[in-house]
């Protein structure tokens, strides 16, 4: 059976359709790599003393939302302490936010026996998790890069290999 002869029209146009859906989600994806700021917040450590997230710029910085009831955090936490100790030295600064829910004296007691190597924050009014847009699932962590943007969020625990090799670019050598 012999094709019709607008055959090689439909299929250039099939193409350009294509093309132009391919090219459409390219320009959406450069358009979603831009990601927003770091926005601005100050924190109290652990050992009471104050700090801002102005102290961050230009380092990369892991912000981790956490709370001892969570199970998840829990289990999560030494590879939490892993990825902060093989990257700490090439730059990179992690932030364990506790949610406002969590008792100081729990959060405390969790920090010493387990031997946090990183700030620990105590997020008392909620007001750090608002700045991130309102987080309420925990663990929520999000990777920031050298400029101040947020390059990384993650909802439940992080795949660590990735996360570890995304930290690994950001840092580079040094």
């Amino acid at each position: 059976m012999k094709s019709p002869s607008w055959w090689p029209l439909r299929l250039d146009l099939a193409r350009s359709g294509a093309v132009l859906a391919i090219a459409l989600a390219a320009l959406a994806q450069a358009g979603c790599d831009r990601q927003p700021p770091v926005p601005d917040f100050s924190y109290v450590r652990l050992d009471g003393t104050r700090a801002s997230s102005a102290e961050l710029r230009g380092q990369v910085v892991l912000v981790n939302f956490w709370a001892t009831s969570c199970v998840v955090c829990v289990r999560e936490m030494p590879e939490l302490v892993a990825t902060h100790e093989q990257f700490q030295a090439r730059g990179l600064r992690t932030l364990a936010v506790a949610m406002s829910y969590d008792p100081p004296a729990r959060v405390a007691q969790f920090a010493e026996t387990r031997r946090l190597p990183f700030e620990v924050v105590i997020d008392n009014t909620g007001a750090i998790a608002r700045a991130f847009g309102d987080v309420k699932a925990t663990p929520t962590t999000f990777l920031i890069d050298r400029s101040g943007a947020v390059v990384g969020r993650y909802v439940g625990a992080p795949d660590f290999a990735e996360l570890q090799t995304t930290i690994a670019r950001l840092v580079g050598n040094g």
